[in-house]
Order: C-alpha cells, then sequence, then structure tokens
C-alpha cells in the first residue's frame, strides 16, 4: 500500500511504525474471509482491509478520529484472525492498536460511553473492586431486560447478566509467595500471573494450575507486586494506564529473575499471555524497561506450552471423554499456539473434536461482550451451535473470557483446559464434568 506520510509524521515512532505496517498490505482481502465481524455484518469497513484503509486516512492526513472511524474501530475484536490469514505479514495488531491510542487522545465520546469505559477501567483490572461489584450486580440483575431496551445502558444491562450467580472467596494460593516442588527431583521454577479478573472469577484455575506443576516437582512463585497485564485498558486506547501495568509487572518478575531465576512465567489466560508477549513492543521506546520488558516476553508461556516442554509421567486415569477444544482467539491467532492444548488433552485420554470454524472468535474479546453485546451474542451463538454439533460432553478452552462467553450460552460444562489435565494426572474431578469413566493406570 502506498504511502504519502510527511518526514515531520515520520518523526513519530508510532507513526513511523504503523507506515511500515500499512505499506506491507497489498489489499488481496483474504483477511475479509476470516473476520468475524465482516462474516457478521458483511460490511467492507467492518473488514481489517476497510478499516485498515481508514486508519490510514485518519493518520496520514493527521486528522482526529470521527464518529465513523470510532463506529469500525470499535466493532473489531482484536481477535488477530486477520493475522494468521494475511499472506503479506501486515501486524494489524500493533496498527488498531495505535488506531485506539489516536481516538481515545482525539475523539470525545458520548457521556454514557465514555462513563462506561471509565467504570470499566476503574473496576475489572483490580480484584477487590471487581468481586465488590460482583457482589453489587445482584441488586441490579432483575431489572437486566428494562436496560436493554435503553440503549444508553445497554453495557449495563450485558455485565449484569453475564455476572455469576456466586462470588467464589479469594484464594490464599494467589498471595506472594513460593510452592515448593514436590519429590526429590527439581523439574523447573516459575513465576505465575494471577491477574485480575480470572482471580475473581475462577481462582481454581490458578490454585490448579500450582497444584498439577507442584505435583510434577516444579516450584511455583507467586512474585510480590504482579497483577493485571494491562490488556483490559491497552485495548480501550488507554496506552498510559497499560503501559503503568506492564512496568509494575515487568519490575516483579524482574526481581523473581534476580532472586533465584526463572524458566517461565507461566500464563493461564491467553488473552493475557498475547499481551505480555507484546510487552517488548509496547516498552520499546522506554529505556529503563526496553530490555528487561524483552526479556520477560521470552520469558512468557501459556500453561500448554510449558506443560509440553516438561517430561510428563503417564497419567493417573485417562478419563475417555469427548471434549471440543475451543481455541480462544489470543491462543490461535495471538500466540500461534495451536497443536499443545490438543497434544496434551489426547495423552491425557481424553477424545478430542474440534468445532466448524474455529478460527472465528466467539464474541468475549476482552470488554467486547459488553461494549458491543448484541455483535458479541451472534458470534457467541454461532460458536455454541458448531460447538454443541461435535457431539462432545464437555469444552475445554485457555482463556477466562471465552470461558464466561460460552458458558452463558452453552448447554455443557464450558472448563479451563488445565483442569482437565490436573484430572487426569491426579487432581479432583473438575465440577459440571461427567462421571468419571476413567481407566486407571497401572501402578
Amino acid at each position: 500500500m502506498q504511502t504519502n506520510f510527511s518526514l515531520a509524521q515520520l518523526a513519530d515512532p508510532h507513526v513511523a511504525e504503523s507506515e511500515k505496517i500499512l505499506r506491507k498490505c497489498v489489499h488481496c482481502g483474504f483477511c475479509t474471509a476470516t473476520c468475524p465481524t465482516y462474516v457478521t455484518l458483511g460490511n467492507e469497513l467492518d473488514s481489517p482491509r476497510g478499516r485498515i484503509y481508514l486508519i490510514k486516512d485518519m493518520l496520514e492526513n493527521g486528522r482526529p478520529a470521527d464518529k465513523e472511524i470510532v463506529t469500525h474501530i470499535d466493532r473489531c475484536l482484536s481477535c488477530l484472525a486477520c493475522m494468521t490469514t494475511c499472506p503479506s505479514g501486515v501486524n494489524y495488531m500493533h496498527l488498531v492498536d495505535h488506531a485506539r491510542a489516536h481516538i481515545e487522545e482525539t475523539y470525545k465520546r458520548p457521556l454514557p460511553d465514555r462513563l462506561t469505559r471509565a467504570m470499566l477501567a476503574l473496576v475489572l483490572p483490580y480484584p477487590s473492586r471487581f468481586r465488590a461489584a460482583l457482589k453489587l450486580a445482584k441488586l441490579g440483575q432483575p431489572f437486566a431486560r428494562l436496560f436493554e431496551n435503553i440503549p444508553a445502558l445497554k453495557p449495563l444491562s450485558a455485565m449484569l447478566k453475564l455476572a455469576p450467580a456466586s462470588v467464589p472467596a479469594a484464594s490464599p494460593m494467589a498471595s506472594p509467595g513460593i510452592h515448593a516442588g514436590q519429590g526429590a527431583t527439581k523439574n523447573g521454577r516459575v513465576a505465575i500471573l494471577t491477574g485480575c479478573a480470572q482471580s475473581v472469577l475462577d481462582p481454581a484455575i490458578n490454585d490448579t494450575t500450582i497444584a498439577l506443576l507442584t505435583r510434577l516437582g516444579v516450584e511455583v512463585v507467586v512474585p510480590e507486586g504482579e497483577g493485571c497485564c494491562g490488556a483490559l485498558v491497552h485495548h480501550m486506547g488507554r496506552e498510559e494506564a497499560a503501559l503503568a501495568s506492564a512496568r509494575r509487572n515487568v519490575d516483579a518478575w524482574t526481581r523473581a529473575i534476580d532472586q533465584g531465576g526463572l524458566d517461565a512465567i507461566v500464563i493461564t489466560a491467553s488473552g493475557c499471555g498475547t499481551t505480555i508477549k507484546d510487552y517488548g513492543f509496547m516498552l520499546r521506546l522506554d529505556p529503563a524497561y526496553a530490555e528487561k520488558a524483552a526479556r520477560v516476553s521470552a520469558l512468557a508461556k501459556d500453561i500448554t506450552e510449558y506443560l509440553v516442554s516438561l517430561d510428563l509421567p503417564e497419567p493417573v486415569r485417562k478419563p475417555g471423554t469427548i471434549v471440543a477444544y475451543h481455541s480462544a482467539c489470543s491462543m490461535q491467532h495471538g500466540q500461534k499456539i495451536t497443536r499443545q492444548p490438543k497434544e496434551l488433552l489426547a495423552k491425557a485420554g481424553f477424545v478430542v473434536r474440534e468445532p466448524r470454524e474455529g478460527h472465528l472468535c466467539c464474541g468475549s474479546a476482552g470488554t467486547y461482550n459488553i461494549l458491543q453485546s448484541e455483535i458479541s451474542a451472534q458470534l457467541r451463538d454461532r460458536k455454541v451451535r458448531n460447538i454443541e454439533a461435535t457431539g462432545a460432553e464437555i469444552v475445554a478452552t485457555g482463556n477466562i473470557g471465552c470461558i464466561t462467553q460460552l458458558a452463558s450460552a452453552a448447554k455443557l460444562p464450558v472448563v479451563h483446559t488445565i483442569k482437565l489435565l490436573d484430572w487426569a494426572y491426579g487432581g479432583p474431578r473438575p465440577e459440571g464434568v461427567p462421571i468419571d469413566r476413567s481407566v486407571v493406570a497401572a501402578e
């Protein structure tokens, strides 16, 4: 794609990076076939190619964002299916991230939208605030359908519908500390991201991860000072808040590295993993953090990535349960992890089935199912139909957002992949999973 940026514009490193990305696009349109919003809405401007044209026009002319570009950029899920499909290597993720930051700086949203986004940014990344908000949500849930009919309150309605019936207690295992590996042989040392929303919605995911890793002889560190990865605010264009989260985590994990080394930083929410693996890019212009951030990004691994690097024993049981594996977009498109979760499940004795249209997003996408609830619901229902058509007994996935989204409509139990693996390797049967039909491994 030909560009016409001035030298003065290119002096801005963010513009210069976006210009490089724009020049790689050859207008081929392959991305439209795999873009969930284009497949759903059929509007060229709701495809990656269309959004690229809008972003190019906005940045090249140095103009503020307007209502049209905000509408179409807001509809983007950042699922990154376009990057998997693109034959030219267009880094759409970095381009749309820049566009969102530009929108945040130059466009004044309507007051209800500003208030909703401010509330999400002030609540979701903070576990104590989020836990309190979910408890308060019970008071508002009877009014969810009423709010749905008022455009300005649709996001509030979506939040209330997604809120769980009960909120688990905070886990003591999320407190800073070290969980020693069991057995005489030490098989590694890792840090684990406790994060924000997942630690409130399902703290058992990280508890199970720690239990499994320590049984395998891996020492697990919960560093002091780490928290939300920054993805939630990053995708809303609040770049300074996102970078502050990134710096805080880099500092926490750097201390852990200095105090005993780390083989990996294990992440159990794939949406967080995609962002943490990008810390090196996000902080590349910060001389105090560029090198440290790159080191952290290099150590970041999804839990399934890390597990395949270990010499796993034979499973204690082979459940034989038919599992539909839903590959989160942040897993398959953001991190290019496609093989490892399915191989681990199959080795553990599960019968793995893949739904049709596995490349399409389920509609969760961070806060998308709140801010774009109608499109999100269409994508969710499409995904659930494809999952249920597999004839599986349970759904496995590696991202808390997908778990929450799918569970709001699916008839099947939806659980994190690590819970099924832990069950096969000696842990308890996950809640909602069909009665154990396992074959117990020979002593």
